[in-house]
């Protein structure tokens, strides 16, 4: 298949412009869990395999991703439940949470806070250690320029006239770190809609940096808002394998705010009206999906061509 005949069919199966990021992600991930060259060379030959088998079936990346993490976790010697990241998943809460206050003030102190919120939420999207390795990202540097990152894509006109209306938001987060972002946006929302009913939604396991109830916890954000596990173990919402009570929220939701790539991959298939997708494009194939630049962000109606 083609380059174009991938970009026109982007979520059958995984394209093949997307392998060698994948495999890059699995040798960071196993060389971040400092497994021996032996070990290293089973989990590039169990994602290499997987990739193999995606040509013919329904396996996605985030399958793939889950499947990496597992063998990971089963060289090392761990239970099923652990979690790889977790001390690069709390420096990045903390590095976050120090920038915090000031970026608050930089809210509170404009004439237009809802775009500046959404601008740094967005921004935020940036601490991925799926689409990036965690050895090449100057998280302090790119923290301090969240609010000069430009938007490619920017439907916000349709975002707000569905929020005037709406009477609940699902909010799906992302990334540890990130979500110290959502929620000074989220505040925001608070502030503007204060009788809008905003639900947040995270990993049921841990996946890369993707956030769990855990680090949602760790940071305060059960206190601001309703958090629920979405019942998903992978890096997206593949909506068939979360729970049947997280798609009775999914379905019942006036307005869904989907944060982050993983999440933009599994459910633009199934975009509706109701969906906004909010994230920092990181590759070049995501970013000829979107017809935008790569590294701009994107606030994406799922109904807007």
């Amino acid at each position: 298949m083609g380059f174009a005949e991938e970009k026109n069919n982007p979520f059958a199966g995984i394209a093949s412009y997307c392998h060698a990021c994948i495999m890059n992600q699995a040798r960071s991930a196993a060389r971040f869990a400092e497994l021996t060259e032996d070990q290293t060379e089973r989990i590039i030959a169990a994602a290499r395999a997987a990739l193999e088998k995606a040509k013919a079936g329904d396996i996605l990346v985030q399958h793939v991703v889950r499947r990496v993490a597992d063998a990971i976790i089963q060289e090392l010697g761990e239970s099923p439940a652990f979690d790889i990241y977790a001390k690069l998943k709390e420096k990045s809460n903390i590095l976050s949470l120090k920038y915090a206050g000031m970026l608050q003030k930089t809210i509170d102190d404009d004439e237009c806070p809802f775009e500046t919120g959404l601008q740094i939420a967005a921004a935020g999207n940036v601490i991925d250690f799926g689409a990036r390795s965690y050895d090449t990202m100057n998280l302090d540097e790119e923290l301090r320029i969240l609010t000069e990152v430009p938007f490619a894509r920017y439907d916000i006109a349709p975002l707000k006239k569905a929020l005037e209306s709406a009477a609940t938001l699902l909010y799906l987060f992302d990334n540890s770190g990130e979500i110290v972002f959502d929620m000074l946006f989220i505040k925001t929302l608070q502030q503007i809609y204060p009788n809008l009913r905003i639900v947040g939604a995270v990993r049921d396991k841990p996946i890369i940096n993707d956030v769990t109830l855990e680090d949602a916890k760790a940071v305060g954000l059960d206190r601001l808002i309703p958090v629920i596990s979405s019942g998903s173990v992978y890096p997206g919402t593949i909506l068939a394998e979360t729970t049947a009570a997280f798609q009775q929220v999914f379905q019942s939701a006036d307005v869904i705010l989907s944060k982050g790539q993983g999440n933009f991959e599994t459910l633009w298939p199934l975009a509706d009206q109701r969906i906004f997708f909010l994230l920092r494009i990181k590759c070049d194939y995501v970013a000829a999906l979107s017809r935008v630049k790569k590294d701009t962000l994107v606030l994406m109606h799922g109904l807007q061509p």
